[in-house]
Parts: structure tokens; C-alpha cells; sequence
């Protein structure tokens, strides 16, 4: 029995090498152009079958126009990473922001992710900041050559940013004709896309500009040290707090944080950096059961820079949000009965997951045959949230402001459009990233297109907040409208935060 465990888990490896290497050569061959536009055939005749409402931004005419055209510009074999370039930017015009190819990049072996692991990061050790077609460092983690937090990198390796910009700026999905995601999307994501196209890289020559003074840096992978090894290893420790706030080892923050911001508790303060779902229902169990027995007055949401996640865990918050009861959302449409089955229910399993889930397919296929309905000629899959639900026992019943900005994004604008619709909160901040009126999501099936091997995520479920419809086909718009500079973050400023504070101020001193 052991030889044979042992056999599985050796060839189950031989097999992964294979699959690497066979993956990485792939990225170099040139794909003949009548095998592209097959996949650009294939790629569209995939979302109009799985996609629901995807003539909301686009109409059907011109989107038949961009696919069509999109062909006629494949004159010659061109490798996978080229071809995504060619073939995003049309699937972006559908504007619908969780609707994007996955970039084709090389693939890493474990002994290759190992001796990173050991490496520090390049680019990853500053934040940074996008305006227009410049990228600027706000934030130098480790000090790296002491270089100052507002300083422009002008050119990586020789070549202007800004043409990476323009470059990567064509490859974002947004939901409708939002103007605020753009910019924070592709600061988190510019990176993702250079090492994508460049692989992993040991050092990097950076031209930057400060205070009218051009300066050359060279960025090098640096090995880490034993303390570092020693704090990670330490920060990788679960603890009942660390599960809870919901802590992210990798930026060593809390993805949740609760505290009171006055001395006599009237103001509470809840930040969520991600609705990752992960221990959320205890979390706000905690923090609202203590805002209660503080008898707080008001309450602080900050869901900026918060890209989205689990529907689940916005509705449980929902529910301390409304003391009436409530629908979080309208009944979720579908393109067919047959939708829930298109998840690729075998979708990265090993020989062991693969057998398993074989074992448990009969309870899967039941399960999702039965979760969707017709109803007045169109489907819809069942959620829990588009149900009547009551407050909790701890639900809180003050004044309720929330910050937002162009990274509130899916599930966050879900919960702020519903929050702005039933008059229950100030908005403040800015346009949310995401849509007013709902966005595509839900779950997915992950196609990959047959020639170049590109993923293709669709989304399958119509997700709308129940509101009434704004028909703006942006974001979820602030009541008060503040916006926060590159200076403001730099000094660690929020005038957005501020605005709201002196705001409670002075409905105390009123009272």
C-alpha cells in the first residue's frame, strides 16, 4: 500500500514537470492565423452562449463588428501572448469588468517558486500611484535606496512607462462606462502584466524623476535574511485573532479591522479590504454585539480599495446594516436551465481530487439541476439573499456613513447601491469601480480557447441589487463627492475619512 502512495505521488509529479514544460514551449510557437481566428470564433460563440444581458454596454451590431474586425487583423502566425494582446481589448469593449482572458504567461516549477520564495520581490516592495500615462511610488517599503515616496519612474529598462501604460490600460474590463476603476486596477495590476510579458527577472534598471532631478536605480532581487525567513514563518501562525480580522500574510495587514474612533465610543469604524467570506459571520458578530453595548451613534464603513467577493458575507453584513427586513438582491438570471452544469465541476484536479469527485458527481448534477427556475420566459439560478431576511438581534439603527472609491468594486458596489437605494447611509468618496444596477458573476465557467490554450472565465450569473434601477450604467455615485490626491496619501491624509468626522462633529455639538 505504501509503495503504491508513494508511486502515485511520483508519477503525479513527473506529470506536473511534463506539463510545465510542455506549457512553457507552447508560449513560443507561432500559431498559424487561420487556428487564431478560430479561437476568436470560439471565444465569442462562448460568452453569447453562457453570458447573460451582454448587449447591456454594447450593442449586438457592433460587437459582431469588433469580433469580425479583430480577425482581419491576423495576417501572420503570432505566439499566444501576442494574440492576447490582439484579442482583450475587444473582449474589454463588452465592458463588463469580470469578463476578461487570463494573460498567457510561463509557468513556474516548484523548485523555480521555492528559490523565489527565498528572493525578495522587485517591483512588490513600493506602492504606487497612476495618473494618466505616468506611474509614480508613493510608498518605499523597505527604504530601497532611499528613494522618495512621489518620485515618477519614468522608464523601466529603457522602455517609457508610459507605453506600458497605454499597453496594459486597453486590457482592463470595467463594468459600463466607469471612469474611477481603471487607474487603481491597473496600479495592482501593471506588474502582473510586465513580469507576464518579461518573466521573472533578477534586476531591472529604473529611470526616475524627483523634484526635477532624473535619477537611475537598479532594482535587484535580494536574497532574505534570517530575521525576514523568521517573521514569516511567525506571521504564517493562525491565530483566533489573526483568522478573524481576516490577516493577509503577504502585505502583513488585516483584511478586517473594528475599532471605536473617540474616547466615548459613539463612533464606530469597520474597514473591509476584501469580502472574502473567510470567518466574516463571526467577525461581525464580535464587532456589532460591541457597538451595541457601546450604544454607539455612529457607524464608519470603509469599503475602499475592497475589489469585491463573497455575496454571502454581504449579505450577513447586510443584515446589521437594516433594522427592517430586507431583500439584498433580485432574483439572479441565467442564460439557460442548463447553466449551473457549465462550472467545470473537474477543473484543476489531480488523479486523487478527480476520483472523488467522480464518487460525489450523482449529488452535484442533482443539486444544480434543481437550483434553477423559469419564470416569465427567462431562468433564474436560486440564492439565499434574494429571499425576505430579517435583521439581527444586534442590527444597528444610527447613522451610517460609508467611504468608497474607484476600487469598490462587485460586491461592493452591490452592497452600497442597495445601502444608497434604501436611504440607509451617506455615501462618501467617490464613483465605486463596479455597477449601480449589477454586474456579471456569481460563478464561472472557464473555458480555454482550442489553438492558443488562453483561459476564458465567464461569468454566469446576472447578480442586480434590489433597488430601482438608476439606468446611469456607471458606478454607485457619492452623495458627497471627495476625492483624494497623490499628496493626501503620501502624508497620510483622508479627506474622505476627515470629511465625515468633522461632519459627526458637528452634529454633536448641534445636539
Amino acid at each position: 500500500m505504501q509503495k503504491n502512495y508513494f508511486f502515485l505521488l511520483f508519477l503525479l509529479l513527473i506529470t506536473a514537470c511534463g506539463s510545465i514544460r510542455k506549457h512553457n514551449e507552447r508560449q513560443k510557437i507561432c500559431i498559424p492565423p487561420d487556428k487564431l481566428k478560430k479561437d476568436v470564433d470560439f471565444a465569442y460563440s462562448k460568452i453569447k452562449e453562457m453570458h447573460p444581458q451582454l448587449f447591456r454596454y454594447i450593442s449586438k451590431q457592433d460587437l459582431d463588428h469588433k469580433f469580425d474586425s479583430i480577425k482581419n487583423t491576423i495576417e501572420s502566425p503570432i505566439t499566444p501572448l501576442q494574440f492576447y494582446f490582439k484579442l482583450q481589448p475587444v473582449i474589454s469593449d463588452i465592458r463588463e469588468g469580470h469578463l476578461s482572458l487570463r494573460i498567457p504567461s510561463k509557468r513556474i516549477s516548484k523548485r523555480e517558486i521555492k528559490a523565489l520564495e527565498d528572493k525578495k520581490a522587485m517591483f512588490s516592495r513600493f506602492d504606487y500611484y497612476i495618473q494618466d500615462d505616468r506611474l509614480f511610488i508613493i510608498r518605499n517599503k523597505d527604504s530601497i535606496e532611499n528613494i522618495k515616496p512621489g518620485t515618477e519612474i519614468l522608464s523601466i529598462d529603457h522602455t517609457p512607462v508610459s507605453y506600458y501604460i497605454e499597453r496594459y490600460r486597453k486590457l482592463i474590463s470595467t463594468d459600463g462606462f466607469n471612469t474611477t476603476f481603471k487607474p487603481y486596477f491597473l496600479k495592482d495590476l501593471f506588474f502582473n502584466y510586465y513580469v507576464a510579458e518579461k518573466g521573472f527577472q533578477n534586476q531591472a534598471v529604473i529611470e526616475t524623476v524627483y523634484n526635477g532631478e532624473k535619477k537611475n536605480y537598479k532594482l535587484i532581487r535580494e536574497s532574505k535574511s534570517e530575521d525576514d525567513l523568521k517573521k514569516e514563518k511567525e506571521n504564517k501562525k493562525r491565530t483566533d485573532e489573526k483568522k478573524i480580522n481576516d490577516y493577509v500574510a503577504l502585505s502583513d495587514s488585516y483584511n478586517r479591522n473594528f475599532r471605536f474612533l473617540d474616547k466615548d465610543s459613539s463612533t464606530a469604524y469597520i474597514q473591509v479590504k476584501s469580502f472574502s467570506g473567510v470567518y466574516s459571520k463571526k467577525f461581525y458578530e464580535n464587532a456589532f454585539e460591541k457597538i451595541k453595548n457601546a450604544r454607539s451613534k455612529y457607524l464608519i464603513i470603509d469599503v475602499r480599495n475592497n475589489y469585491g467577493g463573497s455575496l454571502e458575507e454581504i449579505h450577513k453584513l447586510y443584515s446589521f446594516l437594516s433594522p427592517e427586513p430586507y431583500i439584498l438582491i433580485k432574483p439572479s438570471e441565467v442564460n439557460s436551465a442548463t447553466t449551473p452544469l457549465k462550472t467545470n465541476y473537474f477543473r484543476k484536479s489531480n488523479a486523487l481530487q478527480y476520483t472523488f469527485k467522480t464518487l460525489a458527481y450523482p449529488a452535484f448534477f442533482f443539486a444544480q439541476t434543481f437550483s434553477t427556475y423559469k419564470k416569465d420566459g427567462k431562468y433564474y439560478y436560486k440564492i439565499k439573499a434574494d429571499k425576505l431576511s430579517k435583521p439581527d438581534k444586534n442590527a444597528f439603527s444610527g447613522k451610517i456613513f460609508v467611504l468608497i472609491n474607484g476600487a469598490s468594486f462587485s460586491a461592493s458596489s452591490i452592497l452600497t447601491s442597495k445601502l444608497k437605494n434604501d436611504k440607509r447611509a451617506v455615501l462618501v468618496g467617490e464613483e465605486t469601480g463596479g455597477a449601480n444596477d449589477g454586474t456579471v458573476a456569481g460563478f464561472y465557467s472557464y473555458q480555454t480557447l482550442p489553438n492558443s490554450r488562453i483561459d476564458l472565465p465567464i461569468g454566469l450569473v446576472f447578480v442586480q441589487p434590489d433597488i430601482t434601477p438608476t439606468n446611469t450604467k456607471k458606478g454607485v455615485v457619492p452623495d458627497i463627492p471627495v476625492q483624494e490626491t497623490m499628496d493626501d496619501i503620501i502624508h497620510k491624509k483622508d479627506p474622505q475619512l476627515e470629511w465625515i468626522l468633522n461632519e459627526i462633529k458637528k452634529e454633536k455639538t448641534a445636539n
